[in-house]
């Protein structure tokens, strides 16, 4: 059974409009099916796989969480065994709390946090599902699941003293990027999950979430064709997959991961 404490369990996409982000997502990524949340998941939507797991979710922006600073994104969640103590812990490493942790019906207990170089991201410590089930919105190599998870980090040290403190990731060796620094890998019971990198002060920093779909030169075609922008690549990665990065009609970066088809 994987450990929950320091797991990436879900993936949530905000926008502005969950009718769009559909006819565009269930394009790029084949198999995903978005459904606009309801009155019992109070608007919450949910990002579902042809063979019945999920991916994540679909929050809509309204104007007033606009208004207060809210923006299109990819966020995701990472498990804890406490959710209450998770975010103490990040505020004293250096991170702050910007949405208190409360409960979600039937889904579990959540807070919304930023690390100590201001990049945001969710902790939860979920519901115990019948039968024990474990979140199937991780895994490296099944299409529509997030194969990676990609900090850019303006301190890459203090970034990894940060995340290992509190999640207990473990650090294979880092790949050498020349004049880029290391490419420090990061593991979790033992599977490789993502990585930390340094970038430039003027590059975008936080966290890049990787989703896999069977053909990255397919999906390059589909982004401009619905919509979207490509702004970075195709290109290869080292063990023979290669990515694509872009922004969707509504503002969201996201990554994709795949062969190249």
């Amino acid at each position: 059974m994987t450990t929950l404490q320091g797991s990436w369990i879900w993936y949530e996409l905000m926008t502005p409009d969950t009718g769009a982000a559909k006819a565009f997502y269930e394009t790029i990524v084949p198999g995903w099916s978005l459904q606009s949340g309801s009155a019992e998941t109070n608007s919450y939507g949910f990002i579902s796989n042809a063979d019945g797991g999920m991916t994540g979710g679909l929050l809509e922006l309204t104007d007033a969480m606009c208004e207060h600073g809210a923006q299109p994104c990819w966020l995701g969640y990472i498990g804890v065994d406490d959710c209450d103590a998770a975010v103490a812990a990040v505020e004293a490493a250096g991170g702050k709390c910007l949405m208190p942790a409360h409960d979600v019906p039937m889904a579990g207990r959540i807070a919304m946090v930023a690390d100590c170089c201001g990049s945001p991201f969710y902790v939860m410590t979920p519901t115990p599902q019948h039968g024990g089930g474990e979140s199937t919105a991780f895994a490296q190599n099944t299409v529509g699941r997030c194969g990676w998870n990609e900090m850019l980090a303006g301190n890459q040290a203090t970034a990894i003293a940060f995340y290992t403190g509190l999640f207990g990731w473990t650090l294979p060796e880092p790949m050498d990027m020349g004049p880029m620094g290391t490419y420090q890998f990061i593991d979790h019971d033992g599977i490789g999950v993502g990585a930390i990198m340094q970038v430039p002060e003027e590059a975008p920093k936080g966290w890049s979430y990787y989703f896999r779909v069977p053909s990255i030169s397919a999906a390059n075609e589909a982004i401009p064709a619905n919509g979207g922008q490509v702004v970075n690549g195709p290109m290869e990665v080292p063990g023979g997959d290669w990515i694509v990065q872009g922004i969707d009609p509504q503002g969201a970066a996201f990554s994709l991961v795949g062969a190249k088809g």
